[in-house]
């Protein structure tokens, strides 16, 4: 399956009906262009994706915003993930392994790779499950084959 079809069927309860991935980053994220040629951030380690830019001039202007610049590079924890656990393998991506939006810290040692795809399905499926949850709200994280 190809990554376009994988975030439709696991994005697509979001509204998002992509067309093309135009950038993304060593942990996953992605900025994707949809049918009506709005541009959308798919987060997997916040289990979010939402309409970031509503034209290409607004994506441009972002592009050039610092904070979310650094926000969208994570050099720091980039590097932290090479230096402990080397180069990406092709497909894969560096991933917080309790996603942070579950409680997960942003340090090396809930760091781990993954493929993209599994990190586009389980991202999405995660956020289904609790997007109408309340902040602080308790979970319970059940791990079926």
């Amino acid at each position: 399956m190809s990554i376009i079809q994988e975030i439709r069927e696991s994005w697509g309860w979001v509204g998002i009906n992509p067309v093309e991935i135009v950038g993304e980053n060593d942990f996953g994220n992605l900025m994707i262009e949809d049918f009506e040629g709005k541009y959308w951030r798919l987060c997997p380690e916040d289990a979010y994706c939402e309409v970031v830019a509503n034209t290409r001039d607004e994506l441009v202007r972002l592009s050039s915003d610092q904070e979310f610049l650094e926000d969208w590079r994570m050099e720091t924890l980039v590097e932290q993930a090479r230096a402990n656990l080397g180069e990406l393998p092709e497909g894969a991506k560096y991933c917080l392994v309790i996603p942070g939006v579950l409680g997960g810290e942003y340090a090396i040692s809930n760091i781990k790779t993954a493929p993209l795809v599994e990190l586009v399905r389980f991202s999405g499926d995660v956020a289904k499950q609790i997007h109408d949850l309340p902040d602080g709200a308790e979970i319970q994280l059940r791990v079926v084959d």
